[in-house]
């Protein structure tokens, strides 16, 4: 499996990206692989401010629904319109077109209790 290290984990299995204050989220390698085949993502958080760890949407397998929860502090910016329709870039590329949401961070210091790659691999056993 792969877990870049340029990106920061969390324990829920979402991975982020900073790119200034703007946060670029969605989950990770172990999740989609666990999850199987994705169908369907239910983003509703467009524009809200959510704490860290709420839930912003679900993600929908052929065998299981799933909550996905915000990495960090923020306001949801951005939805990713490709997996509307093409809710399988989750699993065929999670890092790069699968990205879920973009969020305006709004407390820098919480990147401190996010994961590195080493970390979360052995959060996971891998």
């Amino acid at each position: 499996m792969n877990y870049p290290g340029d990106l920061l984990y969390t324990k829920d299995h979402e991975w982020v990206r900073f790119e200034n204050n703007v946060a670029i989220a969605g989950i990770t390698d172990f999740a989609q692989k666990e999850l199987g085949d994705i169908v369907y993502l239910d983003i509703t958080s467009l524009n809200e401010t959510l704490n860290r760890e709420q839930v912003f949407g679900t993600i929908e397998a052929v065998k299981t629904v799933s909550d996905l929860f915000i990495p960090v502090s923020g306001t949801v910016l951005e939805i990713n319109q490709k997996i509307n329709d093409a809710p399988e870039l989750v699993n065929k590329d999670p890092y790069g077109e699968g990205w879920i949401i973009k969020i305006k961070a709004l407390h820098e210091d919480e990147k401190k209790d996010l994961l590195s790659a080493d970390a979360y691999k052995k959060l996971i056993g891998a």
